[in-house]
């Protein structure tokens, strides 16, 4: 074309959780049976929606409002039901209107990180959860700004490297907070969260903190809400019903926004994002009616509980078998339903294989790994898939140097997800020229 239409970070905009997924049709379609660890939907891994859940949804379908436009901000009574929740832990206080609904945390990401000022940054977790680094990326068109989780030390973030990395680049306009963490299942010690906060209010920045996984903490850990520590600092906290619920097909979450009025470029860029939304007229109507009564039925805790208590066991039962591992770095999982594997330095190249009996798979795996670029990481979880049939995601594509992977806690039944780990198990010793398991 005569001018150049691609937008200079689009080349940033990958998600290797999903485009594995192409990968794995074709070896389908070569009769491969696979065990899919790479996305976190817990329904289609399984996971029975409780008929008191689908009892609400059917009944609000039969509702005729439900079928009709919201306002642009989200459902009034809805809004107001979730500010009252957050207003009764004691934290900043929240009004209906500084909670906006949108059509998933994706569509809310997108707008967030797009509607910023080009020049200004957002300093993201390494790793971290992709829809977020290549979208601060794309709306810069530069690289990301990174911070980084340190296996070694049960993922934690160096606070003092985030206070170096803000102190030393005026560019930095905020920080990312995901927690629990997605991809680590990480989840940040309240200290931590009151230590970035403060660097934050040092700096004159705002806080971007993904709480999807809020209410997903096991292991006896606890941590803190961004709206019980935020204090006086601006800042966007991103909630949704997709991972808790669980209903990701819902297409529902929102952002609650405190502190806006502390800082009229702050609260500038709010407008510009509500704005936004109104270009659209609004988000989905049935799922907000929905969280109020699902929230409030009398078998939610339990239901949530059960779920808790079950990636809490299937965390220990992976971390038991991949922690001894030669040259491998493993951490429990505290929160979410993730876990992600490291290789020590070094450990990976390029003449690793795994022996896959179909010629025909064989030639397309060696096909692929064979391109320029494939991150030795990604190399293994190709072998992986087409040797031992498990899907995971390799961990360089969660914006790291670390070479590893991120499987999930999602499969139901415990039987079947003691096998796949011992199975995965097995390939990463036979990978690595081990003595199996």
């Amino acid at each position: 074309m005569r001018t150049n239409i691609v937008h200079m970070g689009a080349g940033e905009l990958t998600y290797e959780i999903r485009n594995i997924i192409g990968i794995v049709e074709k070896l389908r379609g070569m009769g491969l049976e696979v065990n899919l660890e790479n996305i976190g939907d817990p329904v289609a891994k399984g996971e029975r929606v409780p008929e008191w859940l689908k009892r609400i949804v059917s009944e609000l379908a039969l509702d005729d409002s439900t079928y009709g436009y919201c306002p642009t901000q989200g459902m009034e009574e809805t809004r107001a039901f979730l500010s009252a929740r957050n207003n009764s832990n004691g934290g900043v206080r929240l009004k209906s209107e500084d909670i906006i609904f949108f059509n998933g945390l994706g569509d809310a990401i997108a707008k967030v990180y797009g509607l910023l000022r080009t020049t200004a940054r957002v300093i993201t977790p390494s790793p971290t959860y992709t829809t977020h680094s290549s979208s601060e990326a794309a709306h810069a068109g530069l690289s990301p700004l990174t911070y980084n989780l340190d296996p070694c030390n049960n993922w934690k973030p160096d606070v003092e490297e985030i206070h170096k990395k803000v102190k030393y680049n005026p560019a930095v306009a905020g920080i990312l907070i995901i927690n629990p963490d997605n991809p680590t299942g990480m989840v940040y010690p309240e200290e931590y969260l009151r230590e970035i906060v403060s660097i934050a209010r040092q700096y004159g920045l705002f806080i971007i903190a993904d709480e999807i996984y809020e209410n997903l903490v096991y292991n006896g850990r606890s941590t803190k809400s961004l709206s019980d520590v935020i204090g006086d600092v601006p800042a966007i906290s991103m909630k949704g019903i997709s991972k808790e619920f669980p209903w990701p097909g819902s297409r529902c979450g929102w952002i609650e926004i405190y502190n806006m009025d502390r800082d009229p470029h702050f609260a500038s860029y709010i407008k510009s994002i509500l704005n936004a939304k109104m270009l659209e007229v609004c988000s989905t109507t049935l799922p907000q009616r929905a969280i109020p009564r699902i929230l409030s039925h009398p078998e939610y805790p339990g239901h949530l509980n059960e779920r808790r208590l079950r990636y809490e066991r299937f965390s220990g039962i992976a971390f038991d078998m991949l922690q001894g591992i030669q040259g491998v770095i493993a951490n429990p999982a505290n929160g979410s339903f993730y876990m992600s594997v490291v290789f020590e330095d070094g450990l990976l190249n390029n003449e690793q294989s795994l022996p896959i009996r179909n010629q025909e798979m064989r030639e397309l795996i060696e096909s692929l790994v064979s391109r320029p670029g494939v991150s030795p990481d990604k190399r293994f979880v190709y072998y992986l898939l087409a040797a031992k049939g498990i899907c995971v995601v390799p961990l360089s594509s969660f914006n790291t140097e670390l070479q590893g992977f991120r499987v999930t806690l999602l499969q139901p039944e415990e039987n079947k997800f003691r096998e796949m780990i011992k199975t995965l198990a097995q390939g990463i010793n036979q990978y690595l020229g081990h003595s199996g398991i």
